[in-house]
Formats: structure tokens, C-alpha cells, sequence
């Protein structure tokens, strides 16, 4: 096996509530919406495109303000969780030094430019990741990243750890493996493989 690709919401961490919080500052200083964003709201479309969470969440909006909003909200995301950390969760970072002893590790996801970097940061995870790549940097499907991760570091042989349909869907589209996190925000019926726990990767690899 080339490499295990990590998804990053509800696989490595769950920070719902700093993005809700960040989102909600973000309308109320550049717009006259009445909104507050919460978690659950979060809950039910993280995973999804970027430009897919701002027609769900601004759907009263023209595009052009539609995207420009969404823009500030994710500018404003990573500079919270820049400044008040949130924590991955417990056993990742176990799981994270053991894995990469013997393999390498990547991460793919649907997030705006810089929220991987910050996560990775303020972990502490990013010594243990080869390379990352996310929507933001591509505009393409997730299956269409994890293959322009793939290619671009010589991949043939991986698998992806995910939460949701969406990742499941993405592993189809890549030709990959898909591993679901159970623990995570979403429900994959049809998953073949399963993982409780995140620390259960040490045992399947």
C-alpha cells in the first residue's frame, strides 16, 4: 500500500462549533442577513464542495454575493481556529505517529484553502503528512482530488478514511478503497469496511 487519505471533518476532529461561531461573526460583520449558523446546521452538510455549503447556507443571495460571503466565512474560520485550537480526536495522534512509521499518510478534502494547514498546525499532525489537497486548491469533485493527489505523488495502491456517503461516493468515482469512520457525522450503510474507533487503524495496518 502506497498511502492511507485521510478526509479531515468528523474523521480527524469535529469543530463545528468554532466554524459556527466564526460563520456567524462573518454575517453579522459584512452582511444585513438575519442568521445565526450553528452546529447542527454544520453537522449535516460539512463534507460538502464549498460552493455546495454557501447554496445551502445563503440560498437568499445572488452568486456573486453568495460566493463573496462564503469567502469571509471561511477566512474568518481559519483565523479562529488559528487562534483558539480545537483538539483532533483522542487517539489520533497516537494513530497518526504509528501509521507513519510504515506508511504514508495524506489528506483530502472538500474545505477551503488554509483549514487542512491549521488543523495540521496547531495538532501538531503535519509531521507526520507527506501532502494534502483540498477544494479550494482544485475546484473539482473530491474523487478528482484524491486521483490529482494521487498523481501527483506517484500513488497506485491507497485507501480513504471517511464519515460520510460523500466520501464513499468520492472513493467510487477515485477507484480506491473506502473506509468508514463510524464515529463520524454521517451514515454509510453499504460500507464494507468499518472502523470504530480511529485507533483501529493500527490494527488493520
Amino acid at each position: 500500500m502506497d498511502g492511507i487519505i485521510f478526509d479531515v471533518d468528523g474523521t480527524l476532529w469535529n469543530s463545528t462549533d468554532a466554524v459556527a461561531k466564526a460563520w456567524t461573526k462573518a454575517i453579522q460583520e459584512n452582511s444585513d442577513l438575519d442568521l445565526i449558523v450553528d452546529a447542527p446546521l454544520l453537522n449535516r452538510i460539512f463534507g460538502k464542495t464549498m460552493d455546495e455549503i454557501c447554496d445551502i447556507v445563503f440560498p437568499m443571495l445572488p452568486l456573486e454575493e453568495r460566493t463573496h460571503l462564503g469567502d469571509l466565512c471561511f477566512e474568518y474560520e481559519n483565523q479562529l481556529l488559528a487562534e483558539e485550537p480545537c483538539p483532533v480526536f483522542d487517539g489520533v495522534k497516537e494513530t497518526f505517529q504509528k501509521l507513519s512509521k510504515k506508511h504514508k499518510l495524506f489528506i483530502v478534502s472538500n474545505c477551503a484553502c488554509g483549514y487542512i494547514e491549521v488543523m495540521l498546525s496547531t495538532s501538531g499532525l503535519d509531521k507526520y503528512v507527506t501532502d494534502t489537497l483540498c477544494f479550494g486548491q482544485t475546484n473539482t469533485s473530491k474523487g478528482k482530488t484524491i486521483r490529482t493527489l494521487m498523481e501527483r505523488n506517484n500513488l497506485k495502491d491507497v485507501v480513504y478514511v471517511g464519515d460520510t456517503q460523500g466520501d464513499a461516493d468520492a472513493c467510487k468515482e477515485a477507484d480506491v478503497p473506502f473506509i468508514f469512520a463510524e464515529y463520524g457525522f454521517g451514515d454509510v450503510p453499504d460500507a464494507k469496511t468499518r472502523i470504530k474507533d480511529i485507533t483501529d487503524l493500527t490494527t488493520l495496518f
